[in-house]
């Protein structure tokens, strides 16, 4: 069966590239959110563009185009918080990340709700990154997963301060080789820019699910905050959010992003036999 929000992109590279919060379709839901523009805001703006050369790596590509404001297909599907203590959002979010309420009054999913939109999008992507490594399984012996993210610089409720603009999250150094984790921070703390090596964002769902070194799949989250790449207005309003990708400002992290995926594919290749 074809469904038209899931968009795989097949290659034979022993690389997939997960991009599960760039959508921004809101399956008819629309009229229950608070507006399009609040229930979109938070979405992982532009990260398809900024990644396009990963075809020439000759990368897989899994995304989806629904809106994480549906359902987040990088939270535990128990819907158990991966940052016990800290601000976040649900499995199908009530909120913003400011923490506004997202649905109108009354609105929200109840649970029968969030069990059909597991089902309805939640699984298929699951399956379709389940189905992508496997397949690379067939003619490799690693693979590597990279989760790719982007987040506003400045979001009180969910950390202190500016963000560093490259955050490598590999679950505390579990989802992936030690050696390999070492590569990539060298890779960010080469490129000049703020970087943090599991901090804030140690890597979501799709990362400590996937991310099984020693079965031959090392698995990666790059969080990467959006001035890297984009003017971000000191307030995000509906009339100047989202902004353009900015060529000057993306030059550099393109480098820096084009760097990883080679690390990656060096990395997996030379244990390949």
């Amino acid at each position: 069966m074809t469904l038209d929000w899931l968009r795989i992109e097949r290659r034979d590279a022993p690389l997939v590239i997960s991009i599960p919060h760039a959508g921004t379709e809101l399956a008819g839901y629309e009229p229950r959110f608070v507006s399009p523009w609040t229930a979109r805001r938070d979405a992982d703006w532009h990260i398809p563009a900024l990644y396009d050369f990963a075809d020439s790596f000759g990368a897989t590509i899994v995304r989806t185009a629904m809106s994480r404001s549906i359902i987040d297909v990088n939270r535990n599907p128990d819907g158990v918080s991966l940052y016990p203590g800290q601000a976040t959002t649900e499995l199908c979010p009530t909120t913003t990340f400011d923490g506004e309420p997202l649905y109108r009054e009354g609105a929200a999913p109840n649970e029968a709700e969030i069990a059909e939109r597991r089902a309805l999008y939640y699984a298929p992507y699951h399956e379709a990154l389940t189905s992508e490594i496997a397949r690379l399984r067939q003619t490799h012996a690693r693979v590597a997963l990279y989760d790719a993210h982007s987040i506003r610089s400045v979001i009180p409720r969910l950390f202190d301060g500016e963000l560093p603009v490259f955050n490598l999250g590999t679950n505390a150094g579990r989802s992936c080789s030690s050696a390999l984790r070492d590569r990539l921070a060298a890779t960010l703390a080469a490129s000049g820019q703020s970087c943090a090596i599991d901090g804030r964002f140690k890597g979501g769902w799709i990362t400590r699910d996937f991310g099984r070194p020693e079965t031959g799949v090392e698995a990666v989250q790059l969080e990467l905050a959006c001035r890297a790449y984009m003017i971000e207005p000191a307030q995000p309003w509906p009339d100047n959010w989202p902004t353009a990708i900015d060529d000057i400002a993306a030059a550099p992290t393109r480098a820096t992003l084009r760097e990883l995926l080679n690390v990656l594919i060096d990395w997996t290749s030379r244990r390949n036999p």
